[in-house]
């Protein structure tokens, strides 16, 4: 039974995902409440609130819900073993990566704070007057990835999964349904058993093929990912997971706690 102070929090814009979490969450008879502005009401107070929307809402909420949002840590992607990535991946700031007089890859590890995508050089990144300098940011080689699959993740293993790329362009399909699935699946289980210590307990992991073989794309928080084919039901088992009550964390997790700077208010 779903305790009656439990409730899933979504922001106010509505995606396909959250949609049909709203159906996942009542089937387990789990209340949901989509939030119209940045303001937490009074009478989500004391809940065990958890949380499905994007980054900005997230910080904006997160200290008033008192949630425990998990991502990786910023230079996760740059220290697993070449061989998962087949690219090189440096962990820099903004400021460095603007120096760069090469075409690069470039993004924020866990946020939508500027565009991810192969920049000419570094000086067609954003400005100071745009994003601060010491943003966090990863470098890689560009590289071209034939087909990209979702996995997302809980307790170390692969709990739903779905193509979601090929050649690019958006192509969903279920897990089971795609030609090499599972091969994405074997290679998700070797990423995660090579790094499972440095991976909270729930999170998404994209992986996808190159020329080269299997290669991680990039991971996700969970609790700020779309669902594309997977199983929408396991998928909110890694969303509570990744976003839930601060008070039932878990001490393996609180590494993985994303800090949010402010608490911000919107109409």
């Amino acid at each position: 039974m779903t305790p009656a102070d439990r409730v899933l929090v979504l922001g106010p814009r509505g995606t396909d995902t959250d949609r049909a979490l709203i159906g996942a969450a009542h089937r387990r008879d789990l209340p949901v409440r989509r939030l119209h502005t940045w303001r937490v009401p009074d009478d989500l107070a004391g809940t065990r609130a958890h949380l499905y929307a994007g980054p900005l809402f997230a910080d904006a909420t997160a200290r008033d819900l008192d949630l425990a949002l998990l991502e990786v840590p910023d230079d996760w992607l740059a220290r697993l073993p070449p061989a998962l990535t087949h690219r090189a991946i440096t962990a820099t700031t903004l400021e460095h990566a603007r120096t760069l007089r090469r075409p690069a890859f470039v993004k924020p590890p866990n946020d939508k704070s500027f565009a991810a995508r192969v920049y000419r050089d570094g000086t067609e990144l954003p400005g100071d007057d745009i994003v601060d300098p010491g943003t966090a940011v990863l470098v890689s080689d560009p590289i071209v990835f034939h087909t990209e699959y979702r996995l997302f993740c809980l307790d170390g293993a692969v709990h739903a999964a779905s193509r979601y790329a090929t050649a690019g362009d958006l192509d969903i399909a279920p897990i089971h349904a795609c030609a090499r699935g599972s091969d994405a699946l074997a290679f998700g289980a070797d990423v995660l058993a090579a790094s499972r210590a440095d991976l909270p307990s729930a999170i998404v992991v994209d992986v996808g093929e190159t020329d080269a073989g299997w290669a991680v794309v990039e991971a996700n928080a969970a609790w700020a990912s779309g669902g594309y084919g997977c199983d929408i039901d396991r998928v909110l088992d890694v969303v509570l997971r990744a976003g839930g009550p601060r008070r039932e964390q878990r001490p393996r997790d609180t590494p993985f706690i994303r800090y949010a700077p402010v608490t911000r208010h919107r109409s």
